[in-house]
């Protein structure tokens, strides 16, 4: 009983968190997980939780984290890629890489941290939030680090609901397919997504939706390209050098197959991705009790102009890409 209570206080806390944070979220449109990460930063340095706390916050953002990863797959249905040609299958994977590889050549130009950058560069480039948590673990980044790019990818979405929609419609003046998919190859969260691209019609954000999904589909094959590239990098025993893949990513695989099949009733696998939503905003706000102030300050001001400039080629190398070859 009393090792339970060393876990209780910190979980609690967490839950509390993503509790308001959940309340918040349905007038702050930059997402729950967001703003329980800000929560947690502003409780872990204002407040600053004692002990007694520490135990359960750590289980919060590593145990619940897992578990949140794991059950994200039943999120991802591969029956989707039925709805998209094989043009558009491969422009997706192409932007997606391109991101990513820029988020690396950046990082190297500003002589900023590589794991820190690549995390922006997953974040923008895959689903936002859910890939910078399924992928952390696997690179090896900082609680610091996780937490600041969560929100700043998240900040970026959010700016971009509003300014992809022009850029599509005024600037560019692409038609309604073209839009859609514009704003599904570029913004990084599914809300962000459907939001920005119904606000044009209804057939730009069907469209949008569907290529997004198809983005996140991608988040599969990305994990286990990192696993392969990391392996024994964070690891000191040379024994351990051997690619292994957690626990949670075998999850995460498996929970996969649940949708793509058809193995449980769509109100079950309902319930299960909310648990996962839940889960997340728990172990983020975890996250964010670990995140200092000094942290923010001494990395916050590069990071955020980095995944400004990731989010900016993401948004170029799609529209260039629409125009060569779907205009």
């Amino acid at each position: 009983m009393k090792n339970f209570t060393h876990y209780f206080y910190g979980i609690i806390l967490c839950v509390a968190i993503g509790v308001v944070a959940l309340f918040l979220s349905t007038y702050i449109p930059i997402g729950s997980v967001a703003i329980a990460i800000i929560i947690g930063i502003l409780i872990g340095n204002l407040v600053k939780p004692g002990k007694h706390f520490a135990k359960g916050i750590t289980f919060s953002e590593k145990h619940i984290l897992a578990f949140a990863i794991a059950l994200m797959g039943v999120n991802l249905n591969f029956l989707i890629l039925k709805e998209l040609g094989v043009k558009s299958i491969a422009v997706i994977i192409v932007a997606m890489s391109v991101t990513i590889l820029s988020s690396l050549l950046l990082g190297k130009i500003f002589k900023f941290n590589k794991k820190f950058a690549l995390l922006l560069g997953i974040g923008n480039g895959i689903c936002g939030s859910s890939a910078i948590a399924a992928t952390e673990q696997i690179i090896g980044s900082k609680e610091e680090d996780v937490g600041l790019s969560v929100a700043i990818v998240n900040f970026l979405g959010t700016l971009g609901i509003f300014i992809l929609p022009f850029v599509a419609t005024f600037i560019l003046k692409l038609n309604n397919i073209n839009s859609g998919l514009l704003i599904g190859n570029t913004l990084q969260a599914v809300g962000q997504v459907v939001a920005s691209g119904f606000s044009i019609s209804n057939t730009a954000g069907q469209t949008a939706t569907i290529v997004k999904m198809t983005r996140i589909l991608l988040l599969t094959p990305v994990i286990f390209i990192l696993i392969f590239a990391f392996s024994g990098r964070n690891k000191s025993n040379t024994a351990t050098k051997k690619a292994s893949v957690p626990l949670f990513v075998i999850g995460f695989v498996l929970f996969t197959l649940v949708p793509t099949f058809k193995l449980l009733p769509p109100e079950v696998i309902k319930i299960i991705g909310k648990a996962s939503h839940y889960a997340l905003i728990i172990a983020m706000a975890g996250i964010g009790l670990k995140i200092t102030f000094g942290s923010i300050l001494k990395d916050g001001k590069t990071a955020l102009v980095i995944g400004s400039l990731i989010f900016v080629i993401q948004i170029i190398f799609s529209s260039v890409v629409i125009f060569l070859f779907f205009t």
